[in-house]
């Protein structure tokens, strides 16, 4: 259980920020931004919520999605360190969960015949903007890993991957099952 007594502390007035593990890192470290942009996909899925209470089964995945990217922030704010007890961490049977929900919401879509624009229902709309906002974390938690000295899970890394697949696929279910999508028309406007 997390317990916040205090909410400011005043340790970050200087420009650092304390991972997990007690380490004081910049504010502007990419760690701190691979967990900064986690939290803030977490934010815009909190967004769509609003607009899916219509759609139970949607808001319960999405539910879980935002425990999980908690999950995820609190992986990426303890680096893995061999020889160290591990924390709580992003495992394969949560990837696998997003996947057996993608498959779900995908069975019952119309086929697609375009691309599809960003649009249609007020969820979908804001699905688009929280995909966009995964990929964006994705792509920071790759940069991450790639750095010497700064191990990310694999099992984070293909959560985000699956995560921004299943908010395309959600955004479709919004716009109901597909048959709502605004589907992009090449060279319409030459």
């Amino acid at each position: 259980m997390v317990t916040l007594n205090r909410i400011y502390t005043k340790t970050g007035d200087d420009g650092t920020t304390a991972l997990g593990s007690g380490e004081r890192r910049p504010k502007y470290d990419l760690r701190i931004e691979a967990y900064g942009t986690v939290d803030e996909t977490n934010a815009a899925i909190g967004v769509v919520r609003l607009y899916t209470h219509d759609m139970p089964e949607l808001d319960a995945m999405l539910g879980r999605i935002q425990n999980d990217l908690f999950d995820l922030g609190a992986d990426l704010a303890v680096p893995e360190r061999q020889g160290k007890v591990e924390r709580l961490r992003v495992v394969a049977s949560q990837v696998e969960r997003l996947e057996r929900e993608i498959d779900a919401l995908n069975d019952k879509l119309a086929p697609l015949t375009s691309f599809v624009l960003p649009g249609g229902t007020p969820a979908a709309a804001h699905l688009h903007v929280a995909r966009t906002i995964c990929r964006r974390a994705e792509r920071v938690m790759v940069e991450l890993a790639a750095q010497p000295g700064e191990p990310i899970g694999a099992a984070g890394i293909q959560y985000m991957n699956r995560l921004s697949d299943f908010l395309f696929v959600a955004s479709r279910a919004a716009n109901h099952n597909g048959a709502g999508d605004v589907l992009w028309v090449p060279g319409q406007n030459r």
